[in-house]
């Protein structure tokens, strides 16, 4: 093979390891940006300085080694979950996972740091009753009657004795 092949053939091989060696570059660039995006965090949220580091470097080593995945579909999960209520209940799962829809108000209170998120959800029923099972209605008492006769009058203050 004569040597202006083997030069070509070298430099065909060194530019594809540029080239890749520029996209790994690229490709980690998005990573070192949002390792600094982490590091400006440390120190001004309530997780110690110092494992905050830690978790930062964590997460870029295991983003260059393609372990980390995008955050899951919680969404997805919690409408699958309702999929194994009865079809009745369905509706209201759905609404009750994915927040206010319908008859179904929902309220978020608290926080994470907090210690908890309470998730309140109310259900409005409209139920028909029949009128067969239903108590006789109520009726009010009279009130009492006056009496006929005037009342006595009461008995007049003892008088204190005069002193002598």
């Amino acid at each position: 093979m004569p040597n202006n092949a083997r030069s070509m053939i070298f430099a065909l091989l060194a530019l594809s390891g540029l080239a890749t060696t520029t996209i790994a570059i690229a490709a980690r660039g998005d990573g070192g940006s949002t390792y600094q995006q982490e590091l400006a965090v440390c120190g001004h949220n309530q997780q110690d300085r110092a494992a905050c580091i830690r978790e930062a470097g964590a997460a870029r080593q295991a983003a260059a080694r393609g372990g980390l995945t995008s955050a899951p579909d919680y969404r997805a999960n919690a409408v699958a979950r309702c999929g194994l209520q009865p079809p009745a209940e369905r509706a209201d799962c759905e609404a009750r996972v994915l927040g206010s829809a319908g008859n179904i108000r929902s309220n978020v209170d608290g926080s994470v740091m907090g210690g908890g998120v309470i998730r309140e959800s109310v259900s409005t029923r409209v139920v028909n009753v029949p009128a067969s099972s239903l108590p006789p209605p109520m009726v009010a008492p009279m009130p009492a009657p006056m009496p006929a006769e005037p009342m006595p009058m009461p008995m007049p203050r003892p008088r204190p004795v005069p002193v002598q």
